[in-house]
C-alpha cells in the first residue's frame, strides 16, 4: 500500500491566500482509499463510483437520481479507476493497461443543473489501435419537493424511500467488481407480521451501535410515511431451507397475527438456493399489510398483500402481483433466493420474479435528434444527454441507452469524448441545456473553474459579493498549518447551497449518502468562529429559524421543509450557546439578543440553553451536576456506557453559565450575575470530582460509575475549566491526549484500552478513529492547558489523513504494511465522505493559535484586530475589518427586562 500523504507546495501560506490548486487535491491510488471522492457544485451533491464514469447518490433538492449513471466500457471491457483527483469543481478517473490510458473527467457544472463528462483516450503503444468505447446512459431522476430528511428519498421503481443498503451493493458492482447485488450478508431476523420502522439498521434494541448496523430513522416530517402494519391472518408451517437441503429454520405451529402483531423468529442471511415457504390464511379479504420481513431494512426482503394481492419486495424494489388470495383457505407461498433474483411461488406456479435495476418500467427513454432523453412516469423530472460530436452508434432501450464511438487512434496520440446530461421539468429546457454544454464543452469546463475560483477568493475579501462576510488571511512559514486553515476554510465553502434555501446560504452537514439539505446543531458549533467571520447574515438567519423550532427534541433541520430531523441531542444546549454567543461577540450585534423568535427573546432562549442542566439534574445522580439520561443516541450513539453525568456537557454548562454571569453583569442584572457566577462554582466543584485521574473522567449513572477516556471529556473540560484545573490535572490531562489518543497524523476519539472499545469500534465517535472535529477541539484544548506547542504539532500534520480530498465524517484508523499508522476517510458503514465538521481545523488555528475566543464572560463584543501576530504562528490580517453588508449593523441594547 502506498502513502497518499502529499504535503503539497511547501511555500503555502508564506504570501498569504494561496491558490485553489494548491490546497484542493493530489492523486491517490484506489489501494490507499476507502471512501470515493464526492462531487458537489453549490447546490447538489453525488458520488464517483469504481468505474470511470458512472455516478451515484446523485441529490440536487428538488432532483434527485437513483441507481448511477451508467459504466464506460472499452472493448467490450469495464475498466476499474485505479487512481483519482478529486478538485471542488470535479473528480478524475484514471485507468491504464493493456496499451491504453484512460482518463475521464466528471463535473456538476457549477450552479447548475448538469453533468458532464470529458473521456481521453491515450494510446501508449507503439501502434495504431482501434478503441471501441461504449458508455452505458442512465438518469432515473425523479423530482419531489418533499422527503430530504438525513435518510432521505431517492428514485426506485415502485416509489420515493432511502435505501442505503441496497444502493451501496448497486454501485459496489461498478467497475467489473461483480454483476450482483441482491442480497445483504448480514444475518437478520425473520419477523412475521408488523413490519418495523425501516432505517433503524439493527434487529435488536441492545445490539451494538456500529456503523456497520445502525442507522436512526432520521426522516424528514414533511411527508406522510408508508402505513406499516401486518395482517390479519395466521402462518403455519414455515421453513427456510438452504440450497443443499439443510434446515435453516423451522416453525411448524400455526402462529396467529393480527395488524399490530409482530412475531419474532431466529435470524440467518439470505444465500443463493435459500427458500421460504410457509402457508398462509388470511382472516379477511382485500387486506394490505405485510406479512414476512427478513430483518427491518428498507432493503429488506418482504412478502406481502395490497387489496388480497401477494406482493414481493427486496433491495428497493416491489413486484406486485394479480393474484388475490381467497379468505380462509391455506396457500402454500415460496420465496426462491438466487444472487440476482427472487422468485415468488403460490401453490408450486411463479407468480413474481425480481428485476435487475436496469429493467425499470418507471423511466422511458428516447432518442430525439441525436440525444438521449428520460422521462420519469410518476413525478414530472426530465432529463437529456447529449454529445460533443456524435456517437456512430446510438440506441435507447426500456429506462436506459447506450453510445458508442469506434476510433481508429495513432500511436503517442489521443482521442476525446465529451458528454453532457441536463435535467429539470421542461423537457425542452432540459435537451436545449444538454445540447449547448455538448457544442462547448470546454467552456463549461473552464466555467466551473473559473467560478470556485472566483468563491475562493472572495471568501477572503473584504466587501466581496458572494458571502456577508469573509476571513482573516493567514500567513505563516508553517506550510502544515497554512493547510489545515485553508483546507477548512475549503471544507466550509463546499458544503455551502445556494439552492436549498433562495437568497440564504446553507451549510450543510454531511453527504453525499446522506442528508442533502440538513444541518445539525452540533456540527455546526465546530466552526462558529469562522461561520460568524464569513456568513454573519447566513448565521443569524439560520438561527432565528432554528430557535423558532423544537430544538431540543431533534439534532438539526431540514432545510427546505424547515422541519426538526431526529432525536435530542445533549450536545444541543452546548451548541446553540455557542453559536449565538459567537455571532453576537464577532459581528457585535447585541441587538440580536432582542429578536422574538418562537415565543421568546433569542436573549430567552440563550439563558434556556446556557442554564439547561437546572432541569437535567436528578437526586439518583448527586443532584448538582447535569444527568443526560439512559439513552446512548443522545450522546455519542456508539458508546454504550456513555450516559447520564458525563464530564464533557457539564464542563460545557459551567462555562456558558460563567458566560452567562457575563452577560448579566453587562445588561446590568447583578443578582443574575451573582447567582450565575455561584452556580458556575457549584458546578465545576462537583464536576472536579468526577476526574479520576491519568487524564480520565468518571461517568456516573444511578446503578454505578464507569471511569472512561474519550476526548469529549478532554476537550470540553479543558476549554471551560482550564483556570480550575490543578498544574498535575492539566498534565494529567494533555498527557493522557498525547500517549492515548493521538496518532498516525489524527487521533482516536476514544483510548484504545478503555473496557468500552471493543464495543465501540466506530471510527467517529469510538476508538477506530474520530470525527473531523476532534482533533480540532483537542487542539483547543491542549492550547487553553498551556501546550500550544503540541496543538501545533497536532494541527500541523491534519492534512495527511483527507485522503486526496477534504476530511469525512469518519477518520479512521489503519495499519500499513510497515507497522506504521496513518488515517484516511472511512468508508464502512454510513459514514460520510464529507462532513463539514472539518472546518474544525480552521476554527483551531483561530482559537488554539491565535486566543479568539470571544465570550460574553470576557466582556462580550470587543472588537477584533484587524492583524493579529503569534510568534511561532504566523499573521492574520484583514481580521476584525467588516463592511456594512456584512450581516447586521451593529447596534446597543438596554435590554430593559429584568434590569
Amino acid at each position: 500500500m502506498t502513502s497518499n500523504t502529499d504535503p503539497g507546495p511547501l511555500d503555502i501560506g508564506k504570501t498569504g491566500v494561496p491558490d485553489l490548486d494548491d490546497v484542493a487535491g493530489h492523486w491517490v491510488g484506489l489501494d490507499e482509499l476507502a471512501h470515493l471522492p464526492s462531487l458537489r457544485n453549490q447546490q447538489g451533491q453525488g458520488h464517483v463510483n469504481h468505474d470511470l464514469t458512472s455516478l451515484s447518490w446523485l441529490a440536487a433538492p428538488p432532483f434527485t437520481f437513483g441507481y448511477h449513471t451508467g459504466e464506460l466500457h472499452v472493448d467490450g471491457a469495464t475498466p476499474a479507476a485505479q487512481r483519482f483527483l478529486w478538485k471542488p469543481w470535479g473528480v478524475t478517473r484514471e485507468h491504464r493497461g493493456d496499451g491504453l490510458l484512460l482518463t475521464t473527467d466528471t463535473r456538476m457544472a457549477l450552479s447548475r443543473d448538469l453533468l458532464l463528462w470529458r473521456i481521453v483516450v491515450t494510446n501508449e503503444t507503439g501502434e495504431a489501435r482501434t478503441v471501441e468505447l461504449s458508455q452505458d446512459l442512465f438518469a432515473m431522476v425523479a423530482h419531489s419537493e418533499v422527503g430530504y430528511g438525513w435518510l432521505y428519498d431517492g428514485p426506485w421503481n415502485h416509489g420515493q424511500h432511502h435505501d442505503f443498503m441496497a444502493l451501496e451493493r448497486i454501485r459496489a458492482t461498478t467497475g467489473g467488481r461483480g454483476p450482483s447485488y441482491l442480497l445483504s450478508p448480514a444475518p437478520r431476523r425473520l419477523r412475521l407480521g408488523k413490519p418495523r420502522i425501516p432505517g433503524i439498521q439493527r434487529d435488536e434494541d441492545h445490539g451494538p451501535m456500529l456503523l456497520d448496523d445502525a442507522l436512526p430513522a432520521h426522516v424528514s416530517h414533511d411527508k406522510v410515511p408508508e402505513r406499516r402494519i401486518g395482517v390479519a391472518a395466521t402462518v403455519r408451517g414455515l421453513r427456510v431451507e438452504a440450497a443443499d437441503g439443510g434446515v435453516t429454520l423451522r416453525a411448524d405451529e400455526a402462529i396467529a397475527l393480527a395488524p399490530d402483531d409482530e412475531a419474532n423468529l431466529d435470524t440467518f442471511a439470505l444465500a443463493p438456493g435459500l427458500t421460504i415457504a410457509f402457508e398462509l390464511r388470511l382472516d379477511a379479504a382485500r387486506q394490505s399489510g405485510t406479512v414476512l420481513t427478513h430483518g427491518n431494512h428498507p432493503d429488506s426482503l418482504q412478502i406481502g398483500v395490497a387489496d388480497g394481492r401477494l406482493w414481493l419486495g427486496i433491495t428497493g424494489e416491489r413486484e406486485f402481483t394479480d393474484t388475490a388470495l381467497s379468505v380462509g383457505d391455506w396457500h402454500r407461498v415460496e420465496a426462491h433466493i438466487d444472487a440476482d433474483h427472487v422468485v415468488l411461488r403460490l401453490a408450486g406456479a411463479e407468480i413474481a420474479r425480481t428485476r435487475h435495476w436496469t429493467e425499470s418500467r418507471r423511466w422511458v427513454s428516447r432518442i430525439e435528434d441525436g440525444t438521449v432523453t428520460f422521462a420519469d412516469s410518476r413525478s414530472p423530472a426530465r432529463a437529456a444527454y447529449a454529445f460533443a460530436g456524435p456517437p456512430a452508434g446510438l440506441r435507447a432501450e426500456g429506462a436506459g441507452g447506450r453510445a458508442t464511438w469506434t476510433c481508429r487512434i495513432e500511436p503517442g496520440r489521443s482521442m476525446t469524448i465529451a458528454i453532457t446530461c441536463a435535467y429539470g421539468t421542461d423537457a425542452g429546457a432540459v435537451s436545449a441545456q444538454a445540447r449547448a454544454a455538448a457544442a462547448d464543452p470546454g467552456k463549461t469546463l473552464r466555467e466551473g473553474e473559473d467560478g470556485w475560483r472566483r468563491l475562493w477568493t472572495s471568501m477572503f475579501t473584504l466587501g466581496n459579493p458572494d458571502f456577508s462576510g469573509h476571513l482573516p488571511t493567514f500567513t505563516t512559514d508553517d506550510a502544515g498549518l497554512a493547510r489545515t486553515y485553508y483546507m477548512g476554510a475549503l471544507q466550509a465553502l463546499y458544503m455551502r447551497s445556494m439552492r436549498i434555501r433562495p437568497g440564504e446560504p446553507v451549510f450543510l452537514t454531511g453527504g453525499p449518502r446522506l442528508g442533502p439539505t440538513t444541518t445539525y446543531f452540533w456540527d455546526h458549533c465546530e466552526w462558529s468562529r469562522v461561520y460568524a467571520l464569513l456568513e454573519p447574515a447566513g448565521l443569524r438567519s439560520w438561527l432565528l429559524r432554528v430557535l423558532a423550532g423544537p430544538y431540543r427534541d431533534s439534532f438539526g433541520v431540514e432545510a427546505v421543509g424547515g422541519g426538526p430531523l431526529g432525536n435530542a441531542y445533549s450536545a444541543n444546549d452546548y451548541a446553540l450557546f455557542r453559536l449565538i454567543e459567537h455571532y453576537v461577540c464577532v459581528t457585535g450585534d447585541i441587538a440580536f439578543l432582542d429578536e422574538t423568535t418562537g415565543a421568546a427573546t433569542v436573549l430567552e432562549h440563550l439563558e434556556r440553553l446556557g442554564l439547561g442542566w437546572r432541569d437535567k439534574r436528578s437526586p439518583a445522580t448527586g443532584g448538582v451536576l447535569a444527568d443526560f439520561g439512559d439513552d446512548p443516541w443522545n450522546l455519542l450513539e456508539c458508546v454504550p456506557n456513555y450516559t447520564g453525568v458525563v464530564a464533557s456537557f457539564n464542563g460545557a454548562y459551567v462555562g456558558s453559565t460563567r458566560s452567562l454571569a457575563g452577560l448579566y453583569r453587562r445588561l446590568g442584572r447583578k443578582e443574575d450575575a451573582d447567582r450565575a457566577e455561584a452556580e458556575a462554582a457549584e458546578l465545576a466543584d462537583a464536576l472536579m470530582e468526577l476526574y479520576a485521574g491519568s487524564g480520565r473522567w468518571r461517568v456516573r449513572r444511578p446503578d454505578g460509575t464507569d471511569t472512561i477516556g474519550h476526548c469529549l471529556d478532554f476537550g470540553l473540560v479543558a476549554a471551560a475549566l482550564h483556570r480550575d484545573l490543578p498544574d498535575e490535572t492539566r498534565r494529567e490531562m494533555a498527557d493522557f491526549v498525547t500517549d492515548r489518543l493521538l496518532v498516525g497524523g489524527w487521533m482516536r476519539a476514544l483510548s484504545p484500552d478503555d473496557p468500552i472499545a471493543a464495543a465501540s469500534d466506530r471510527p467517529d465517535h469510538g476508538a477506530a478513529g474520530a470525527f473531523p472535529a476532534w482533533p480540532g477541539v483537542t487542539a483547543h484544548g491542549l492550547a487553553r492547558l498551556g501546550h500550544r506547542d503540541r496543538a501545533i504539532a497536532l494541527l500541523r500534520g491534519l492534512s495527511s489523513a483527507a485522503s486526496g480530498g477534504l476530511w469525512g465524517q469518519a477518520m479512521e484508523i489503519i495499519t500499513g504494511p510497515d507497522g506504521g499508522h496513518r488515517a484516511r476517510v472511512a468508508e464502512r458503514g454510513v459514514a460520510n465522505r464529507d462532513c463539514i465538521a472539518g472546518a474544525a481545523g480552521a476554527e483551531a488555528v483561530l482559537s488554539a493559535l491565535f486566543g479568539i475566543n470571544p465570550t460574553f464572560a470576557t466582556g462580550g463584543p470587543t472588537g477584533l484586530p484587524a492583524t493579529l501576530s503569534v510568534e511561532g504562528v504566523g499573521t492574520l490580517t484583514e481580521l476584525g475589518r467588516r463592511t456594512p453588508s456584512s450581516g447586521t449593523p451593529r447596534h446597543t441594547s438596554a435590554h430593559s427586562k429584568k434590569d
